[in-house]
């Protein structure tokens, strides 16, 4: 009995042996991976100097014998990983033996794709009561050795053009003039000088040379495009200045296509985080707004890059990519069109979208005020500084991809969808009485305004006078469900196909329109009904072409094919509509009057939009519309709306512009 209780014992102790020595066994795998987990992590922090901290010391003793010490080691890794763009290291344990080679796979994203090792090892010791690195070169690159050199070679890849409908530069690689300033013939009374003649100021350059390093090379101050050729002529004639000419962007026709190419930058952080594994770095440029931004892709040059070890004569090659140009993209602008458009608007906030009625080739697409994108990749004078800061960057708002309330110009299509549904007989006359109107007294005091006190009312008199009673008496019979299916005809609240960014168009919140003086109010343009300039251009592009609106298109080398958006107007009420807005150019009680061009078959619209906060508000704004179609010739259809018009006339101040626009156009 007592000899079974001794085996038991026995058997015990056994059992707690191995189970001691199973648990000293996991507890050092554990270390092992915390320890390559830990260095791991350094590796994609970028914390060079906490990873010294993990080497051994023989390691330590390698390290300033072989390259100075800590400092050294640190800007060794800073060195070789910044220059092959290295990002994303992944180290994976294999099965760990009882040794302390541990056997490892290794990935890394680098400027030149992924690299990949199965077949490492990292060594540790067992030193200071933990694990501990033993380091060499391989463990920067497993191919490396004791004297060898990374180097990263970089052939420079030429981003795609972007070219007007003749073929004509809009953005291209051209040379561009680095000015630089050599600090052992610099004197302190150039500093005035150069900050003059370059509009920038004097502590800008001066704080440039204060942190130049190196005295023996020229500092850099700025970027001067090549076409401003006095300010080169001046710069140039400052002693200590050297001009280097050097491949930038450039943008061949400022302000007035600022907003629609947009530019290219130095890429930011947040940029680099949305855009992994397409081969961009900290030092890549990237396209910022306008097309630029919306072609990135297609535009953007891949670098051709060569990674490789240099031991000796030899050179190992570690990684490479063939560098790979940019597409072109060949758009539909016609840059004289776009030229003219600009500065018939001034400067002043608004937006104009011009397109071909039969092709739907968008031919300008102007947003006012507007940049110079070269400033943008050059440098901002002071002058320009103090313009943008008046303004509050007016200049970057894209108003041409904004939402507007259409105001009258929305008229065409309740004219449209009430001949459709036979709810509008363009013989039957309104009688109205005064200049204010209600449907019933459910609408409270709540009350719609028209401008001319006309006693009986057709449809030509309607468009001609833009009376809102009339448009809004025929939405109410219309009814809502059939106003908003009809409306989509003309691309309000539909998906459209268009290559450049555009807000969705609503007919109302929620696209529902329940309320009978929100549907009253949508019938002549206000209420919640917003749309973009291009959809107004749309609208009227379809008098011009059978009733038909064709699908925008911007960029030609991507969409060449003109194809029919909808069947908008029915042919049976073409002639009709043709007639009544017509009659607002060529009337001389139209809105439009002062656009009649001698021989040129116009028909267009004018339109207001009241900006207010309620139906009593008095400090309100209002946006002023003018839409117009060439309805024979040239097919042309053009639509602006200018902000901030309160207190102006759309007739003197607005249609003149667009007339100036077409007859351009027109007899050229």
């Amino acid at each position: 009995m007592k000899l079974v209780k001794s085996r038991e014992i026995i058997t015990i102790i056994s059992i707690m042996v191995l189970a001691v020595f199973i648990l000293s066994g996991c507890s050092s795998k554990n270390k092992i991976e915390d320890t390559i987990d830990n260095y791991t992590k350094l590796l994609n922090d970028k914390k060079y100097d906490d990873l010294y901290e993990m080497l051994t010391t023989d390691s330590k003793n390698y390290i300033k014998s072989e390259f100075g010490g800590k400092e050294e080691f640190i800007n060794k890794y800073n060195a070789i990983y910044s220059a092959m763009g290295v990002n994303n290291i992944k180290i994976s344990v294999k099965k760990i033996n009882d040794k302390l080679e541990v056997p490892i796979t290794i990935s890394m994203s680098t400027v030149a794709g992924e690299l990949k090792y199965d077949n490492t090892t990292i060594n540790l010791e067992k030193e200071d009561d933990g694990y501990k690195i033993s380091w060499n070169e391989s463990l920067i690159l497993p191919d490396m050795v004791q004297g060898d050199k990374v180097r990263v070679k970089t052939t420079i890849g030429s981003r795609g053009k972007i070219l007007d409908r003749d073929g004509n530069l809009l953005a291209y690689n051209g040379e561009v003039n680095f000015i630089n300033v050599d600090t052992k013939k610099f004197k302190e009374s150039s500093i005035s000088k150069l900050a003059k003649d370059l509009d920038i100021s004097e502590k800008y350059i001066s704080d440039k040379i204060k942190n130049n390093s190196n005295p023996e090379y020229a500092v850099f101050i700025v970027k001067v495009p090549e076409y401003e050729k006095e300010k080169l002529e001046k710069i140039s004639a400052i002693e200590c200045v050297t001009i280097q000419k050097n491949i930038s962007r450039v943008y061949a026709k400022g302000e007035a296509f600022g907003s629609l190419l947009g530019y290219i930058g130095s890429i930011t952080a947040e940029e680099l985080e949305k855009n992994p594994n397409k081969g961009y770095t900290t030092s890549s440029q990237i396209g910022k707004n306008g097309l630029e931004q919306v072609y990135e892709d297609k535009l953007r040059a891949k670098d051709g890059v060569h990674i490789y070890i240099e031991r000796g004569d030899e050179d190992i090659t570690v990684a490479e990519t063939k560098v790979s140009n940019g597409k072109d993209i060949k758009l539909a602008i016609d840059s004289k069109l776009q030229q003219e458009i600009y500065n018939q608007m001034n400067k002043e906030k608004g937006a104009s979208i011009a397109m071909d009625s039969s092709t739907g080739e968008v031919l300008a697409m102007v947003s006012s005020p507007s940049y110079d994108s070269n400033t943008l990749v050059t440098y901002k004078t002071k002058a320009i500084a103090k313009e943008w800061e008046e303004s509050k960057n007016a200049h970057f708002d894209n108003r041409a991809n904004n939402l507007y309330s259409p105001g009258s110009t929305m008229k065409l299509l309740t004219a449209s969808i009430g001949l459709e549904n036979n709810l509008i007989n363009p013989n039957e006359k309104m009688n109205i009485n005064g200049l204010q109107w209600q449907n019933s007294s459910s609408w409270g005091k709540y009350k719609v305004s028209r401008v001319k006190d006309v006693s009986s009312v057709g449809l030509y008199e309607a468009v001609i006078y833009s009376d809102n009673i009339y448009f809004a008496d025929k939405a109410i019979k219309i009814g809502s469900d059939k106003l908003i299916e009809g409306a989509k005809k003309f691309g309000i609240g539909a998906d459209i196909d268009f290559e450049y960014p555009m807000p969705k168009s609503q007919i109302a919140n929620h696209n529902k329109i329940d309320k009978e003086i929100l549907l009253a109010d949508t019938g002549y343009g206000q209420g919640e009904i917003l749309t973009t300039p291009l959809e107004v251009t749309m609208s009227y592009s379809a008098l011009a072409n059978e009733g038909k609106i064709m699908t925008p298109r911007l960029v030609l080398s991507e969409n060449n094919k003109a194809k029919v958006f909808s069947e908008a107007i029915n042919k049976e009420h073409l002639e009709e509509l043709q007639k009544d807005f017509a009659g607002v150019i060529n009337d001389p009680n139209g809105s439009g009057y002062l656009c009649k061009i001698d021989g040129v078959n116009l028909a267009g619209k004018t339109g207001t939009a009241e900006i207010k906060s309620t139906k009593d508000d008095e400090t309100g704004n209002e946006n002023s519309w003018f839409v117009a179609v060439d309805m024979d010739n040239s097919k042309l259809a053009v639509s602006m709306v200018m902000e901030d018009m309160k207190g102006k006339s759309t007739s003197k101040d607005l249609v003149p512009k667009v007339k100036n626009i077409m007859e351009s156009y027109i007899k050229n």
